[in-house]
């Protein structure tokens, strides 16, 4: 045993010197660890600490205010719009400039004076279900407040007030709506990269890279025929996925198949542009997986799959700008859940669009330096 205790602590430090040489070890070391520590300590939380909404208050009464300021006492709430009608509700909700609104309705004040309960509606944006659910329970909490305060001051019923709760496009608030129209992004995503960024290192491991070059193939049509397995299989699995979510779990689907199918292929495009630009950077199929699951944590953390982009640091809120797969998601859950069509999800059109257009020519660019 004696002999061999020394040979196996001479490979040892043989392969921990292997390691800290090579720099890019060093980095694939280190770096995810920091990487994804701070991302799950910023960005994974469903703490919700300055949440949004807009106040609807018909009634305009002195009781009414006295209700709007224990809802904003706590600190949790922040008013950032008063609305004029309940018609400017949908407008507020659906664009995601509130997480909530507060209708104090016309006869506030006189249903609490005439021992009345007096119903109070709270409108949530229920895309995500979790920070939903959560935005209500503090709502309720400040209800119960006001109902104590105002029974011991006033009497009456042992119920003044009563809160009314409606989620848009998640009535039940069930996280399946939320999760499943998210999934069919991420897991396109996640077998798009890993097939695209393998293509190109797995040529070059197994020896017939520098066949694939002397075929008479150009290096874009080399690019192309690539490009075009991973983009398939990644349609493929969306639609897997949408079947499932309609069929198997009756998620409702409201919007059309046509806009979804659209935001989907432009997306796998800027993904494969992305998987391509790794394939061309790495040596072999073990950096290739490595990059891509360096990469595909923050794109899917930083997504608003899992917390709201709201409540992100906002250097966070910045960066997910140009992570593909934020409007991915934007996308599909607003058609899937809203209906909403080409001209509402626009604004998450375009910026696929810019990504497909930069990444695809940057990794034709990438390709074609490494072939040199």
């Amino acid at each position: 045993m004696r002999d061999w205790i020394p040979s196996l602590l001479y490979l040892c430090r043989k392969e921990l010197l292997a390691i800290v040489k090579d720099p890019r070890s060093r980095l694939l070391l280190f770096m995810p660890v920091i990487v994804q520590s701070l991302l799950f300590g910023y960005v994974a939380t469903y703490d919700i600490t300055r949440a949004h909404y807009a106040l609807l208050d018909e009634s305009r009464s002195a009781e009414s205010a006295a209700l709007v300021a224990r809802f904003e006492g706590g600190g949790t709430f922040v008013r950032t719009e008063n609305l004029a009608n309940a018609n400017a509700i949908a407008d507020a909700i659906t664009d995601e400039r509130v997480m909530l609104v507060l209708h104090i309705g016309p006869r506030f004040a006189q249903q609490l004076h005439g021992g009345e309960t007096a119903p109070v509606q709270l409108i949530l944006d229920g895309r995500n279900s979790n920070t939903a659910a959560i935005a209500m329970g503090y709502a309720q909490a400040a209800v119960q407040s006001f109902n104590a305060q105002w029974r011991q001051e006033h009497g009456g019923v042992a119920e003044p007030l009563r809160i009314e709760t409606r989620a848009w496009f998640n009535p039940q608030l069930e996280t399946r709506w939320q999760f499943l129209p998210g999934l069919i992004a991420t897991l396109s995503i996640l077998q798009t990269l890993l097939l695209t960024a393998m293509s190109v290192a797995r040529e070059r491991e197994q020896g017939t890279f520098d066949q694939l070059l002397v075929t008479p193939l150009s290096p874009a049509q080399i690019m192309i025929g690539k490009a075009v397995p991973p983009v398939l299989a990644g349609m493929l699995q969306a639609i897997l996925v949408v079947l499932i979510s309609r069929f198997w779990f009756q998620v409702p689907m409201a919007g059309s198949p046509v806009v979804l199918l659209l935001g989907v292929f432009l997306f796998t495009l800027a993904s494969v542009g992305i998987g391509l630009a790794l394939s061309a950077f790495s040596a072999n199929m073990q950096q290739a997986m490595l990059y891509t699951f360096l990469l595909i944590l923050p794109m899917i953390m930083l997504s608003g799959l899992a917390t709201p982009i709201r409540n992100m640091p906002e250097l966070m809120q910045t960066i997910t700008l140009i992570n593909p797969v934020r409007y991915a998601i934007e996308l599909i859950q607003r058609v899937y859940l809203e209906g909403a069509g080409l001209a509402a999800v626009w604004r998450d059109i375009w910026p696929l669009m810019v990504m497909a257009v930069v990444t695809l020519p940057g990794a034709a660019w990438l390709f074609r330096h490494r072939m040199q």
